[in-house]
């Protein structure tokens, strides 16, 4: 798969943009080596998936229950982490071993390589500035230094919340269809338990079922959406071995030459 080798961030990023949170997220969580999106309605979607996962992980009931709850945003971050740390890497296990029946899987190490570094540089981003907000209320005069950064944390985080919620560290990579996937199994996850212990968080039984699975729902079905313009648009279905993607070659733009005898097609998602 393409995006797997390369350098980070693509030498595109210079020590000036740093102190602006927006572009060293950009930087560190949208990195060169994801590929590029193959289809604008496909993007567009990613979109409006990652704005319901956005409800679904911050928790719409926080707002509703009486005010919003900053202690309990923090703990939401925490729980989001774990989730993140353990169903990620569960979930590609899961479909390894569906390709694995279908051919091998050691050409994807690179990319699921990627993968994971990009998984725990952003868990590990998340865990410093919620210990980093705990810890402010208690600085003293260490909050004329320890502010600053922790704005700028979490801007950073924000931003790359953003960016990794879209791309889902990168494992388009790995497969086009993981991204939707993943995101679909991460706010089920997040949202079952409150619906198996009961716990509507003061809601009434309509409110509480209404925000607890409206956020995954919704996730879900453009999920489905995705995955169902990529198969029928593009040929590439989950269940099928990375490696059997057909390489897709990007429009030509008008006027452009054409391209010479022998020379090799695009790489796939490039």
């Amino acid at each position: 798969m393409a995006g797997s080798q390369g350098s980070w961030t693509g030498g595109a990023l210079t020590a000036g943009p740093l102190w602006k949170p927006k572009y060293a997220a950009r930087a560190v969580f949208h990195p060169a080596w994801i590929p590029e999106s193959i289809d604008p309605a496909v993007e567009r979607l990613k979109k409006i998936r990652l704005i319901a996962g956005t409800v679904a992980a911050i928790g719409v009931y926080t707002f509703v229950e009486g005010g919003f709850a900053f202690d309990e945003m923090l703990e939401n971050m925490l729980t989001a982490s774990v989730v993140l740390l353990f169903i990620t890497p569960l979930t590609v296990g899961v479909m390894l071993f569906v390709w694995r029946r279908r051919g091998s899987v050691g050409g994807l190490r690179p990319s699921l390589f990627n993968s994971l570094k990009l998984l725990l540089l952003f868990v590990g981003t998340i865990v410093l500035t919620v210990v980093l907000l705990q810890t402010a209320g208690g600085a003293g005069l260490f909050i004329l230094v320890l502010g600053p950064v922790v704005l700028w944390l979490i801007g950073f985080v924000a931003r790359g919340a953003w960016h990794v919620g879209a791309n889902f560290f990168g494992t388009a990579g790995v497969h086009r269809c993981l991204p939707p996937l993943l995101a679909t199994v991460t706010t089920w996850l997040m949202a079952l338990p409150d619906l198996f212990t009961g716990d509507l968080h003061g809601l009434s039984l309509g409110l509480g079922i209404l925000f607890i699975l409206g956020a995954p729902l919704t996730v879900t079905g453009i999920s489905l959406l995705e995955m169902r313009r990529l198969d029928q648009r593009h040929g590439i279905r989950l269940a099928s071995h990375p490696t059997t993607q057909l390489p897709l070659t990007p429009p030509m733009p008008p006027n452009a030459p054409p391209m010479p005898p022998g020379r090799p097609a695009p790489p796939y998602g490039s």
